[in-house]
């Protein structure tokens, strides 16, 4: 396996042309305060398997693709309203 960090999170734009917008969304223990603290982050990914709104994707960092493209869609692994099987792709 590569070095390359992964992310999953979930299309939150698809207005744009090969491209979607992704909410990626982490939680983590303060530090000092020992506070749950839930952050998210926006990060622009390079879409070339037709992610709609709602899409849970896994992510892969790249080499830059535009000046604020960095991450690729590598997959997907939940449609909205849907999860994705094996039996299900063979219907589609």
């Amino acid at each position: 396996m590569n070095e390359r960090r992964r992310m999953t999170g979930t299309v939150t734009s698809n207005k744009m042309m090969k491209t979607v917008v992704v909410k990626v969304d982490r939680t983590y223990r303060h530090p000092l305060y020992r506070k749950v603290v839930h952050a998210s982050s926006k990060v622009k990914a390079h879409d070339l398997l037709g992610c709609n709104i709602g899409d849970v994707v896994s992510i892969v960092e790249s080499a830059p693709i535009s000046r604020e493209k960095a991450w690729v869609v590598e997959s997907i692994v939940k449609r909205e309203g849907k999860s994705l099987n094996v039996a299900e792709e063979a219907v589609e």
